[in-house]
């Protein structure tokens, strides 16, 4: 007979978007004449850009011939994109980050989730709330969860980011060992500056944390106090692992490609109390368990940092941003507190006084046709909230945006 994983059972058996997506089945079914606007969840729309596809269309045909075909590659990622990702994201920005240091993923959710693997189930997880899913059901299923009450695992330490903190985090007061950190923040579209980034830094050092930093939204960052990569702080080479994705940043929703730096001076503690660096640790597990990332994906990820595709990457980044500005400035006029946006693809709204997330959920999509994501999906401070992405058609953003100041809600 075999044994579960009896973690799994712990967790609730409904992914948030999961669920999402039964309701709006649900609906449709009902409702087949509805013109649903989806603006929940958060993958891209546009096209590829040229510069990515001219390169996958060569390395597809290099694969043809027996000079350029590639088998297995390196589990690390080739060479050719590791020095491309080390001069164009760090060297050129003042971050000096050794190749062996960069590991080419199928993209961060993997690395975020996996990255686990080398680290102890005893370690106290905190996380900023409301947060991206992964971090907390990952953790569940390793075993560092504990008891889920009333939305919260008893072993994790939740840190709100609310209205109130200015959807900033208050340090821990009790011990913690890992801290999930993502700037610009999924869901809430918020950020925080160099000094405020540096207090994490700080404290992570202080009291021998780690901290896991997801920057897969760097790229619409566009104010200079928001730092793109936590490695612009001071000391964050000895406390921090970042992680990179190519999919919100390139489009690559559908490619699968990211980054994660880990740098051979982060150090965890073994059971017999020696610090053991864990870039070689993760290096021994892409080994074991991951194949890397096909030649032709990696081909593609380069050209995002060519001139054309730089060029082409920022048009599509600005045409999200734009997105985010009719929304914002929609909602504000429709009557909503609305947050971030302005250095993220996302807008955080504040649900009408006494409407839960999830009533908002269905208000919106009953009433509208609209569809996003309930806040509290997030983690219990994101009762009360709702989160509507930029990743949409310009047209069927504005005509979004058209229903909602014309409801009356």
């Amino acid at each position: 007979m075999a044994f579960l994983n009896n973690n799994f059972l712990a967790l609730p058996q409904t992914y948030l978007f999961s669920e999402i997506a039964r309701r709006v089945s649900v609906f449709k079914e009902q409702n087949p004449e509805a013109d649903i606007i989806r603006m929940g969840i958060g993958d891209v729309t546009l096209p590829i850009v040229p510069a990515v596809i001219e390169a996958l269309h060569s390395a597809v045909d290099q694969m043809g011939t027996k000079d350029g075909f590639h088998g297995y590659g390196p589990e690390q990622g080739y060479d050719f994109l590791r020095e491309t990702i080390q001069k164009h994201d760090f060297t050129d920005n003042g971050i000096e980050i050794a190749l062996d240091e960069i590991f080419v993923s199928d993209g961060a959710k993997s690395d975020t989730g996996n990255i686990g693997d080398i680290l102890s189930k005893n370690n106290i997880i905190a996380v900023t709330d409301p947060v991206y899913p992964v971090y907390v059901d990952t953790n569940v299923m390793a075993g560092r969860g504990g008891e889920l009450n009333d939305g919260k695992w008893s072993n994790i330490v939740y840190l709100p980011c609310t209205k109130e903190n200015g959807f900033v985090p208050a340090l821990p007061t009790e011990k913690v060992d890992i801290i999930y950190l993502c700037y610009p923040n999924n869901p809430t579209g918020t950020t925080l500056t160099r000094s405020q980034l540096k207090v994490w830094v700080d404290y992570a050092k202080k009291n021998d944390a780690l901290i896991l930093f997801d920057a897969a939204y760097e790229a619409f960052i566009k104010d200079d106090d928001v730092p793109h990569s936590i490695y612009e702080i001071e000391g964050a080479k000895d406390c921090a692992i970042e992680f990179r994705s190519f999919s919100k940043t390139a489009g690559f929703t559908g490619l699968r490609c990211g980054y994660t730096v880990i740098p051979k001076t982060v150090k965890a503690v073994a059971d017999n109390g020696e610090k053991v660096s864990l870039n070689p640790l993760w290096n021994r597990r892409q080994c074991t368990k991951f194949n890397g990332t096909a030649y032709i994906i990696q081909k593609a990820a380069q050209a995002v940092y060519s001139d054309k595709g730089q060029s082409q990457v920022k048009e599509m980044i600005g045409y999200y941003m734009n997105n985010t500005k009719v929304m914002k400035s929609g909602l504000v006029e429709a009557g909503f507190e609305v947050f971030g946006g302005d250095n993220a693809p996302y807008i955080w709204i504040k649900t009408p006084q006494g409407i839960t997330s999830w009533e908002f959920f269905d208000k919106l999509l009953n009433e509208l046709y609209i569809v996003g994501t309930p806040g509290v999906g997030f983690g219990p401070s994101g009762e009360g909230y709702f989160r509507l992405t930029a990743f949409g058609d310009k047209d069927r953003t504005l005509e979004a945006i058209e229903r909602i100041k014309k409801w009356k809600h």
